[in-house]
């Protein structure tokens, strides 16, 4: 195996800080530490749970009330879905294709 195909597999799979997301397009980019370039957009893979909402409190279908009074009363709220997306600062994985310049992927978020 020569330096290059090295360098390439070397460059597969990788951990990187999320710099910017899009996610009506479900893309993201991300900076490595060793680049400390951002990359190019990004495709996030649909890999977990989807949640209600981004950046804002998770709401259920049901709310509870309580104390009798109208506005407290039990509640029902329509739930929206939306698919698992990373947010800024979050560090993630990421797998290349193995050619030059290849496409990547956001394969999940990191804690």
């Amino acid at each position: 195996m020569d330096e290059n195909e090295k360098k390439i597999l070397s460059n597969l799979v990788r951990v990187g800080i999320v710099t910017a997301v899009n996610n009506e397009e479900h893309l993201a980019r991300v900076m490595f530490d060793d680049t400390k370039l951002p990359s190019g957009w990004l495709i996030v893979l649909d890999n977990r749970p989807f949640i209600p909402d981004y950046g804002g409190p998770q709401r259920t279908e049901y709310s509870a009330g309580g104390s009798g009074f109208p506005a407290y009363e039990n509640h029902k709220h329509d739930l929206i879905i939306k698919q698992w997306m990373p947010v800024v600062n979050q560090p993630v994985l990421v797998l290349f294709l193995p050619v030059k310049n290849a496409d990547g992927f956001i394969l999940g978020g990191m804690q």
